[in-house]
């Protein structure tokens, strides 16, 4: 399995140029059955990212662009009125796919962004009454512009704790910008790429994902981990329990990865920053580096 795991990353990075990290880390993050959030400046290669996971994953893929006059009903469908059998049928709306791209999320307006909070929690769409269950599996990806940025709205709290995961892409280093200036259009070669998994093989990875180890002085640490960010000396406010499941799957998503069936210390430090930062200081640039400094802090067992 772990070939086939090293393979996809393999095939992605080969799209996205160096960066390795984060292509982990967006693999981790939809094995833990999460939705990603990626932040950074335009033409970072966030929507390449995306549109590469769909690709290679042989998910369904819909790419929903934001903009503040976007509607709710936009997002999910809206139900028509239809003379022939004088009723209402629900049209789906762009949502309903496997993989869904919302693209500069903070562009939307917060009734917009709210439209989005049951989709990601409970893999359903309520419309007049009825509910709508989403494709299965169901991932959000989410790209996002820096807030000082024109046109952006902040996402409140309740919809970062959605996103299991928060990355950014980076400048590439000299070598992967040069291969990107004399190469072709990553654009171009993800239409070509070959699918490695389905929707099938997916589930049957998250499923062996949920079945890695995690031993009573692993919870420990997690708990220690979230133990110290609730003592009010580093940050307002702590982070929640569902923080907490979040950390630990993310962990066993990694520790499948790196192709062991066992969660170690390492694999909880390894995804820690993508997990927490955004939940403990939304939108503030010393998130990361508060949370790297609260891990070395936090005694190992």
């Amino acid at each position: 399995m772990r070939t086939v795991l090293e393979g996809i990353i393999a095939q992605i990075s080969r799209l996205v140029l160096g960066k390795e990290r984060q292509v982990r880390l967006s693999l981790a993050c939809l094995l833990a059955r999460g939705h990603l959030l990626i932040e950074d400046l335009p033409g970072m290669g966030k929507t390449t990212l995306a549109q590469a996971l769909a690709a290679v994953l042989g998910l369904s893929f819909k790419r929903i662009q934001f903009t503040s006059d976007m509607l709710p009903a936009d997002i999910l469908g809206v139900s028509i009125y239809q003379p022939d059998t004088r009723d209402f049928r629900f049209h789906a709306g762009p949502v309903f796919a496997q993989l869904v791209l919302a693209d500069e999320i903070n562009r939307a307006t917060p009734k917009t962004q709210s439209a989005l909070l049951e989709a990601m929690e409970e893999r359903q769409v309520t419309s007049d009454g009825s509910s709508f269950p989403l494709p299965d599996p169901f991932f959000v990806v989410a790209t996002q512009n820096p807030r000082h940025h024109i046109g952006t709205f902040p996402l409140p709290e309740s919809q970062l704790d959605r996103f299991l995961m928060r990355i950014n892409m980076g400048y590439p280093d000299r070598h992967a910008e040069r291969e990107l200036l004399r190469g072709a259009d990553r654009r171009e070669l993800i239409k070509h790429e070959t699918s490695l998994l389905d929707g099938a093989r997916l589930k049957h990875l998250q499923q062996l994902a949920d079945q890695v180890h995690a031993a009573d002085a692993l919870m420990d640490y997690i708990q220690d981990l979230l133990a110290a960010t609730r003592d009010g000396a580093r940050f307002p406010i702590g982070l929640s329990p569902r923080a907490g499941l979040g950390l630990l799957n993310s962990a066993r998503a990694w520790a499948l990865l790196e192709g062991r069936d066992l969660v170690l210390p390492e694999d909880v430090q390894a995804v820690a920053v993508a997990v927490m930062s955004h939940r403990l200081r939304p939108g503030e640039a010393g998130g990361e580096a508060a949370v790297e400094a609260l891990i070395e802090t936090v005694a190992v067992p």
